[in-house]
């Protein structure tokens, strides 16, 4: 029979805790994400048929597969550059989206890669949230260092989507090695590993 003014034999409760010891730090999970998808695009970029390079996108003639594929690094340095120039990111230099050549492109999307780590990082170390910059006036991301990994590796799958159905649709149906290479993210995780570099 249980007796409440008895005293209990049972070990103490417990101790609460704390929000920091039951959600894990995620800093390499989001670095090593961002580094595989770029590796995935990387990887595209590296298999693309010569002859594609400089097609035309149909129904935009102005429009080539190369252009597609500078306008990822472009796109990467207008980000840093709103995002991290005032907070001390260095911004790479853009390219030629009309006559980068694709060595001169893989290059640009290693140096632009590091530059998107360097802000994923800023946030991390501010908490899970990059500051707001005063050159940030789109304001239609959140700068949680979620939706901005998120949003960035949507937009470079968008176009590397865009880059195989183009080829499709120009009679260059790319070998399934490399379509489904893009979709083998744990072979190219493995080739990013950073130590691997």
């Amino acid at each position: 029979m249980f007796a409440p003014w008895r005293r209990s034999r049972r070990s103490p409760p417990a101790p609460v805790k704390v929000w920091a010891d039951v959600i894990p730090d995620l800093r390499d999970t989001i670095f090593n994400t961002w580094r595989t998808s770029n590796r995935v695009t990387v990887f595209l970029v590296e298999h693309l048929p010569p002859a594609l390079w400089t097609s035309a996108v149909p129904g935009a003639p102005r429009r080539t597969i190369r252009m597609i594929a500078g306008h990822l690094h472009n796109a990467r340095c207008m980000w840093i550059k709103t995002l991290g120039q005032e907070l001390g990111v260095t911004v790479p230099r853009s390219v030629d989206r009309r006559r980068v050549g694709r060595r001169e492109l893989i290059l640009a999307l290693e140096r632009s890669s590091r530059g998107i780590l360097r802000l994923l990082t800023l946030g991390c170390e501010q908490g899970g949230r990059i500051p707001t910059a005063s050159t940030y006036t789109w304001r239609n991301l959140p700068l949680d260092v979620g939706h901005v990994l998120a949003y960035f590796v949507a937009h470079e799958a968008h176009h590397r989507g865009q880059i195989v159905l183009v080829a499709r649709a120009l009679g260059y149906r790319l070998p399934s090695a490399v379509t489904g290479g893009l979709w083998q993210w744990t072979k190219r995780a493995a080739e990013a590993r950073p130590e691997q570099r």
